[in-house]
C-alpha cells in the first residue's frame, strides 16, 4: 500500500513538473515558434495558460486550408477521437473529404460547440494563412497559423485560456488532467490534417505522387 502511494506520488511528481508541463503545451514546435508571436495574440494578452504545438505537413497551405475551415461541431468534426469529444457532446463527426457546404468562412461567423458549449466566433480569417476563434465568454482563443516552408507547411496551434483560477487545486486540476489530456487530443487532431491534406494532394494529376 505504501509502496503504491510512493509510486503514485512520485508520477504526479513527474506530471506536474516544468519539464512535462513544457513537454505538454510546445509539442512540436520549435523554440521560435513558441516564442513568436502570432495573429490573434492580442485577443487574450493576459492568458494564464498558453500552448503552441505544431506539425509539418508534406503539402502546401492551399491544400491544408480547406480541412481547417470546415473543422466543428456538426461540420467537419475535428480529426481527433470523435468518441471522446462526443462522450461531452460535442456532436464531433470527423470528415475524409472536402466538404463544399463548409468552405465559405468569414469574420464574425460563429460556430457552436456541441449543444450546450460556448459559441466560438471567428475574428481572423486569412485564407491559406491564418483562423482564429474565440469563445462568446471571452476565456479561449484559439490560433492557426500555416506557415509555407518550401512545398510544406508549418501548421502551428496556439490556445490562449484565462486563468482556470487562483486556488492550487484548480491548478492541480490543470497540470494533471487538462494538459495532458489536451496534448493527446490535439496531437490526434494535427495527425488528423495532415494525413487528410497529404492524402488528399496524392490524389490531385501531375503532383508526382502516388494515389
Amino acid at each position: 500500500m505504501r509502496a503504491g502511494l510512493l509510486l503514485i506520488g512520485a508520477g504526479l511528481a513527474v506530471v506536474v513538473s516544468p519539464w512535462a508541463r513544457r513537454r505538454y503545451v510546445t509539442w512540436g514546435a520549435t523554440p521560435e515558434e513558441v516564442a513568436s508571436a502570432v495573429p490573434g495574440d492580442d485577443l487574450l494578452p493576459d492568458a494564464g495558460l498558453v500552448s503552441t504545438r505544431a506539425i509539418t505537413i508534406d503539402a502546401e497551405p492551399s491544400a491544408v486550408w480547406p480541412w481547417l475551415v470546415q473543422m466543428g461541431s456538426g461540420r467537419g468534426g475535428a480529426y481527433t477521437y470523435d468518441w471522446i469529444e462526443n462522450l461531452f457532446g460535442l456532436n464531433m463527426h470527423s470528415a475524409d473529404e472536402i466538404l463544399p457546404q463548409f468552405q465559405h468562412l468569414a469574420v464574425g461567423d460563429t460556430l457552436p460547440l456541441g449543444s450546450s458549449g460556448p459559441a466560438m466566433r471567428v475574428e481572423i480569417c486569412e485564407p491559406e494563412r491564418t483562423l482564429v476563434f474565440r469563445s462568446g465568454d471571452g476565456a479561449w482563443v484559439w490560433i492557426f497559423e500555416l506557415r509555407p516552408d518550401r512545398r510544406r507547411t508549418r501548421l502551428i496551434s496556439r490556445n490562449r485560456v484565462s486563468q482556470p483560477g487562483a486556488s492550487r487545486v484548480a491548478r492541480l486540476v490543470h497540470d494533471v488532467v487538462m494538459a495532458p489530456g489536451s496534448l493527446i487530443m490535439e496531437r490526434r487532431m494535427l495527425h488528423g490534417i495532415k494525413e487528410r491534406a497529404e492524402r488528399g494532394l496524392s490524389a490531385l494529376p501531375g503532383t508526382g505522387r502516388d494515389s
